[in-house]
């Protein structure tokens, strides 16, 4: 089911409502004292010529930590929407100019093409200081004129004004945490805003002209009705975004709700209920002509969220701020997630002090099952093409085989070349290996919305297969 499978690498950068769990060793929160450590992991065989073009900046401010977060945020009180001259705010922008500057670039840096504001709530630090954040990143890297800026936005935190103010400084794209059409179950996740906020945030994007942005809904929450459910996606519809997230809520060991509720009981949806709701989700919102791009995203053509897929397709980007996780060179590089020790970090950056190299050998196993689960989030699926050049045939015909009962049961979907659905009876090694075929096993993806609900099974599938691989190459082939 979808909601006990993977969270991606990005619900660690920026905080969300969790649609999935990722393998335990995809990302490790590695502080240790005053030096992070660092884990070499890259999608392929890391090639110096390619530089992060993307970078994700956590904000992590919130008026109030909703119930079902635990994620690393700053909470600075229910009334806090005028934030300039908050010593919080001000002293957090600070260190974070100051580590974007101290970081050490082996090759000449490539001007930004993609940037991501998460959180935490980052329409709740006023325009001047994200001003400063660009200004800081484009000294540094170099921003293209035409990159994707991305701001995560609450109702309740921004005006006509500010949206305005905004988008002068360059942000294009908006993720509107709406959450929820109903009063009673905004309340009840602990939300800062109201349902009038909603409508009013809803009113403000579109009057300023915001023409990429985004609704973010949340299932499966205490008490939420099939008729609830419906009415948050025909309303969402209805808004006219270009692109809709939906997840599904998951229980945090820590959080108010972790207090309260057990998965699957009363007043939580059971896991059919839950299941009921994505296929709901998938059928309105395809009906609408959005495009079912990834497990819990859907867009109008053309508005798929480019940083989002620096991320599925396991490419290189830098993050910044409390609790991030940057991917350089083949390393996850995570921050500190308590401020005391980020402001330590960062000092200890300036200083020449953090170690952020590795003389380990990339973990071939590691590496291939990042790109099969990263990949099969998506609806574009795995390449298996270029899958065999990384890692060889003999992992590639294993995946095929564990995968052919789920083909034949419809969850997964075996395409050629031009994405046309190969049958089962058609399904040979020969099909594989003949590069010239037009029928040859090209992509493998899962089915919407039936093989998206079993992402947790049928990727685990593949961590045995790959988990018990042991003829992998000894160098990895570039193949992105």
């Amino acid at each position: 089911m979808l909601k006990s499978t993977f969270t991606p690498i990005y619900w660690l950068l920026a905080p969300k409502p969790k649609p999935q769990k990722l393998s335990p060793n995809l990302i490790k929160n590695t502080f240790s004292n005053s030096t992070p450590h660092v884990r070499q992991n890259s999608s392929l065989k890391h090639n110096p010529t390619i530089t992060p073009t993307s970078a994700y900046i956590h904000l992590p401010f919130c008026r109030k930590r909703c119930y079902y977060c635990d994620f690393t945020i700053v909470a600075l009180g229910s009334a806090s929407t005028q934030t300039h001259d908050d010593p919080r705010v001000i002293n957090y922008i600070q260190l974070l100019c100051r580590e974007i500057n101290a970081t050490k670039m082996e090759e000449k840096p490539a001007p930004l093409q993609t940037v991501f504001f998460g959180g935490g709530t980052p329409s709740l630090v006023p325009p001047n200081m994200v001003s400063d954040v660009l200004e800081t990143l484009k000294m540094k890297f170099g921003l293209s004129e035409s990159a994707e800026i991305s701001m995560e936005m609450d109702p309740g935190t921004f005006d006509y004004k500010k949206m305005q103010e905004m988008m002068l400084l360059g942000v294009n794209r908006v993720s509107l945490g709406v959450q929820a059409f109903q009063e009673k179950l905004l309340k009840s996740c602990g939300r800062a805003h109201g349902l009038e906020e909603v409508h009013e945030a809803i009113d403000i994007v579109k009057k300023c002209g915001v023409e990429n942005w985004s609704i973010d809904l949340i299932a499966s929450l205490p008490h939420q009705t099939s008729d609830m459910w419906e009415e948050s996606l025909r309303l969402a519809i209805e808004a006219q975004p270009t692109h809709v997230s939906v997840y599904d809520l998951q229980i945090e060991q820590g959080t108010k709700f972790g207090k309260l509720y057990a998965p699957g009981e009363f007043p939580l949806p059971s896991e059919t209920q839950s299941a009921d709701f994505y296929k709901m989700a998938s059928k309105m919102l395809c009906d609408a002509n959005y495009n079912h791009y990834e497990i819990s995203s859907y867009c109008k053509n053309g508005y798929e969220c480019k940083h989002n897929f620096i991320y599925w397709k396991n490419k290189p980007f830098y993050a910044f701020g409390l609790g991030s996780t940057s991917f350089i060179g083949g390393l996850r590089f995570s921050r500190p997630k308590k401020m005391n020790e980020y402001t330590k970090f960062v000092q200890n950056l300036e200083n020449g002090l953090i170690n952020s190299s590795s003389d380990d050998n990339i973990n071939c196993k590691d590496t291939a099952t990042d790109v099969v689960m990263l990949s099969l989030r998506t609806a574009r699926g795995l390449d298996l093409k270029r899958f065999q050049e990384s890692f060889g045939n003999s992992l590639v015909l294993s995946l095929l085989e564990v995968y052919k009962p789920y083909v034949e049961s419809g969850r997964v979907i075996f395409l050629d070349e031009q994405r046309r659905t190969i049958r089962i009876d058609e399904i040979n090694n020969s099909l594989f290996y003949e590069t010239n075929s037009e029928r040859r096993v090209a992509y493998m993806r899962l089915s919407d919305p039936n093989g998206f609900l079993l992402s947790n099974e049928l990727i685990s599938l593949a961590f045995g297969v790959i988990d018990s691989w042991n003829d992998y190459p000894s160098a990895l082939q570039e193949a992105t």
